[in-house]
């Protein structure tokens, strides 16, 4: 596995042929396009993709504005779906492409399509054949051996014509002929060798119901929609570099035969991003909403957009994290740190400052440390804190300091080792923007678990304990008015860094992670109460997180773990 390096400033490959192209003048403007298929929902390998088909569309922007089309490859309906062509509509609006008016489908085409496919009989260039899709694999040959010609290879061309018109009309079943491309059986390169253009499928369309049961191959009908809507450079991934061949050869027989409506587009290939602890196949991200491994498309551990957006991840994060690794032609694995940094940099900026309790142990107010009673009301201190340390636009909140107090588990150790700076039997430590605590007394129960702690309170942060500086702070929440919600602590969906490497006899399913989802009870201040759904926090101490859009209601808000802090989040500055 390797993995890119922080990209240059000069101008990616792309960009330069780009550049090249204008300055020869073979193109005036540039118009980019993004092609999905409605058979499955966006993962954060098409938004490296949206990011730059619409970012180069931005940069070299007219005075018209950028053009970039939103084109859905929509040719075999066996697979596909309306739910799925909204949802990616959706994404890529919420991402931050703009594709205006120009939405297109390949089925807008069909009739189109259909027409040149017969201008190609005609010409020679394309005949029916009979063979079975098996008999097609078994005669195409090799890298090393040349294919074998369909015995239907030399139909003439009124006949070709005549099966053609027959195949459209619905009279043959399903398989029982194809459209091929006449090019060349010996070609070194394999999809040169008589690809098929056409296939026979008896089933209803989501846009043109059952007005067809002849569909188009990708490789016919995505070259032709580039000319049709006036694509000057169609982007794509590495695995369609063999394709370019015959994406180049539709096109050349296509202009020959004066059928393009101009000129005509170019492919140019980038590698496809793929991230650790993950998978990006539409085929085993489906087995994994299928099979019930993971809650939908939209589960918080999956690589979706939709996934992503549930967890709390942000178009301007994302949208950073393919910027910053790059474009390139080498096939590389980015690590996930990557696209984690990408988000808690965006959220460290925006997000709000609030104190939560996971795993909460009852902290205990007795009295202050010279030996005063404490208030007689519960309230002891009233603490004003502000939203954000560096952006006090955002302002403060009051959050009460009351006699009964959560705190993590987690911060208190009774036997703790001497860089222990948080709380055991007779130490002290901060509490965030309150005071300090001096713990006097252990409750346990009779189990001798730790369900209690007595301490008395010094509201002098600065004073010395047994002679020494405290230098522990940990975060509380006031008991009462405290709010009770589900937290969601989301891991890595995978266990290894590479999940489609499994032991012998076993699948990429062997690896997944049976600890990616951990589901507690929190404590948190009374502020968040009013929490609304799609909003961000970062709970002080633990991480980002975002109130779910799905499972919050009203006064009962549910959070999904975004991201952890950085390394340095037990280093939290008193106030």
């Amino acid at each position: 596995m390797s993995t890119e390096e922080t990209p240059t400033a000069s101008r990616h490959f792309i960009q330069q042929q780009i550049d090249a192209d204008l300055a020869a003048g073979r193109v005036k403007h540039v118009h980019t396009r993004f092609p999905p298929e409605p058979n499955g929902y966006l993962h954060i390998g098409h938004a490296k993709s949206i990011c730059l088909n619409f970012g180069l569309a931005k940069e070299y922007a007219g005075p018209e504005g950028p053009r970039f089309n939103l084109r859905f490859d929509d040719t075999n309906p066996a697979r596909e779906e309306q739910e799925y062509v909204d949802a990616i509509m959706d994404d890529v609006r919420w991402l931050g492409a703009d594709w205006e008016s120009r939405l297109y489908h390949a089925s807008d085409y069909f009739e189109t399509h259909y027409g040149w496919a017969v201008e190609l009989i005609k010409a020679g260039h394309a005949y029916v054949c009979d063979q079975t899709a098996e008999q097609v694999r078994e005669t195409r040959g090799t890298l090393t051996e040349a294919g074998t010609p369909s015995p239907y290879r030399g139909r003439s061309v009124e006949e070709n014509l005549d099966l053609f018109k027959r195949m459209r009309g619905g009279e043959f079943a399903d398989g029982a002929k194809t459209l091929r491309a006449k090019i060349d059986m010996s070609a070194a390169n394999v999809n040169l060798r008589d690809p098929v253009m056409y296939r026979i499928k008896h089933t209803s369309h989501q846009r043109t119901g059952d007005a067809w049961c002849l569909y188009p191959a990708y490789d016919w009908a995505h070259g032709q929609g580039d000319a049709m809507e006036g694509i000057t450079h169609s982007i794509c991934t590495l695995e369609f570099e063999n394709h370019r061949p015959l994406y180049d050869w539709y096109l050349d027989r296509l202009q020959a035969l004066k059928l393009l409506p101009g000129e005509r587009p170019r492919q140019i290939e980038f590698a496809r991003l793929n991230l650790t602890y993950t998978v990006m196949s539409k085929r085993k991200l489906l087995q994994l909403v299928q099979e019930k491994h993971v809650a939908g498309w939209d589960d918080p551990r999956m690589p979706t957009l939709r996934g992503l957006r549930r967890r709390g991840y942000t178009a301007e994060s994302i949208r950073a994290f393919c910027e910053r690794i790059g474009v390139t032609k080498q096939n590389s694995t980015i690590d996930m740190l990557w696209l984690e940094d990408a988000v808690r940099d965006h959220l460290n900026e925006t997000a709000p400052r609030r104190m939560a309790v996971l795993r909460p142990l009852k902290l205990v107010l007795t009295g202050y440390a010279d030996g005063s009673a404490l208030p007689p009301s519960d309230s002891v201190k009233v603490c004003k804190l502000d939203n954000h340390p560096q952006h006090p636009e955002l302002g403060s909140r009051s959050v009460p300091l009351t006699r009964e107090l959560w705190i993590e588990q987690d911060d208190f150790m009774e036997d703790a080792p001497k860089q222990f700076f948080r709380l055991k039997p007779g130490g002290a430590v901060r509490l965030r923007g309150a005071g300090m605590a001096i713990c006097q007394e252990v409750i346990k129960d009779a189990t001798g678990e730790v369900v209690e702690l007595r301490c008395v309170f010094d509201p002098d942060t600065t004073a010395l304990v047994e002679g020494k500086k405290v230098k522990g702070t940990i975060h509380w929440v006031p008991v009462e008015g405290s709010v009770e919600a589900e937290v969601r602590l989301y891991d890595h969906l995978f266990g290894v860094e590479e999940p489609d490497r499994a032991p012998e006899g076993e699948t990429f399913l062997h690896n997944l992670n049976k600890h990616s989802l951990e589901r507690l009870t929190a404590k948190l201040e009374p502020d968040l109460a009013t929490a609304c759904a799609g909003e961000s926090y970062q709970f002080e101490r633990i991480g980002y997180f975002f109130v779910d859009p799905i499972d919050s209601r009203a006064g009962a808000p549910c959070f999904n773990r975004t991201v952890t802090l950085r390394d340095t989040w037990g280093k939290v500055a008193d106030k």
